[in-house]
């Protein structure tokens, strides 16, 4: 396998659904958003789904099983799991799981420039944000609470974990925003 190939969600989950059983890349969309897992991969571009899966073979991680043709559908590639896949599927759910990854979300880099609007638009867009946070929490609790008995907890492992973190940044943002409002938290503003 070349070094070229990295790690990502999407490949890992592509990987992950193959080793449960050979499909083709609708099925594979189609099963990420059923099982709920679209909340952590992103698929909604198929085409990103579909350059995942090239890359993932041209690397021998996944082979072709067949190409079928049905009159009803255009062409279709069922893609099977190698034992490279399976090896390195493996390998980057350990380093996954085990080794924290310093990413770069949206949120705490906009944070790092909050001085360059006036605090009375900071509190509006925080409190926006809380308020949107508080329907994302909710959301994920109906799911959870919805998930029947006849599945295991670790299904909905990710979604455990999204709200955990969730209500974590709600709780924080909404002191953000206390002490906007009380004054707390002031910066200098005006034409520099």
């Amino acid at each position: 396998m070349s070094a070229s190939l990295r790690s990502s969600p999407l490949a890992l989950t592509v990987l992950a659904l193959l080793h449960h059983e050979p499909m083709h890349p609708y099925a594979v969309q189609r099963l990420i958003k059923q099982w709920g897992k679209d909340q952590v991969v992103n698929v909604s571009q198929r085409a990103g789904l579909y350059r995942t899966i090239e890359r993932l073979h041209a690397e021998g991680l996944i082979a072709v099983r067949e190409t079928t043709r049905d009159p009803a559908y255009p062409e279709r590639t069922v893609y099977e799991l190698t034992d490279a896949g399976r090896r390195v599927a493996r390998e980057w759910l350990d380093q996954m799981l085990a080794v924290p990854k310093q990413e770069f979300p949206q949120f705490p880099a906009a944070l790092s420039h909050l001085m360059m609007i006036p605090p009375a638009d900071a509190l509006r867009l925080l409190e926006r944000r809380a308020e949107r946070l508080a329907e994302t929490r909710a959301g994920l609790e109906a799911a959870l609470a919805a998930q029947t008995d006849d599945l295991p907890r670790v299904t909905a492992i990710e979604s455990e974990y999204l709200l955990a973190v969730t209500e974590a940044e709600e709780r924080w943002l909404r002191s953000i925003v206390d002490d906007l409002r009380a004054g707390r938290l002031t910066w200098p503003t005006g034409d520099s």
